[in-house]
């Protein structure tokens, strides 16, 4: 029987195999960085957007409050409850308010 002859392939291809899967390698190696980052970048870019957005509907809110609050009868009604008084008005403080309608809320009651 003939000496069974081992079926390897010549030693200059096996190097050129392993130089192409070497290269290949760092060519994964060198994109995965860059392309991690960008990845990233990406994703917070986009919740960067989102707070943009979310900032600026309430920057609109706060514009309206403003514009609301700047106009004269606005202007007016906080003064009241500030205690202010125009010129010939007269300031009346009630007091007992909250026990007046305990009062009046129990007799209604009864009487029903």
């Amino acid at each position: 029987m003939p000496a069974a002859r081992s079926r390897r392939p010549p030693l200059g291809t096996l190097a050129r195999r392993w130089l192409a899967v070497s290269l290949i390698g760092l060519i994964g190696y060198a994109y995965y960085h860059p392309l991690r980052s960008w990845i990233e970048t990406s994703n917070e870019l986009s919740s960067r957007r989102t707070e943009v957005a979310q900032l600026a509907a309430e920057e609109r809110a706060l514009q309206q409050r403003l514009t609301a609050s700047a106009s004269l009868d606005s202007l007016a009604r906080q003064a009241r409850r500030l205690g202010y008084v125009r010129p010939g008005e007269h300031l009346f403080i009630v007091k007992g308010i909250e026990a007046w309608k305990k009062l009046h809320s129990t007799i209604e009651g009864d009487g029903q």
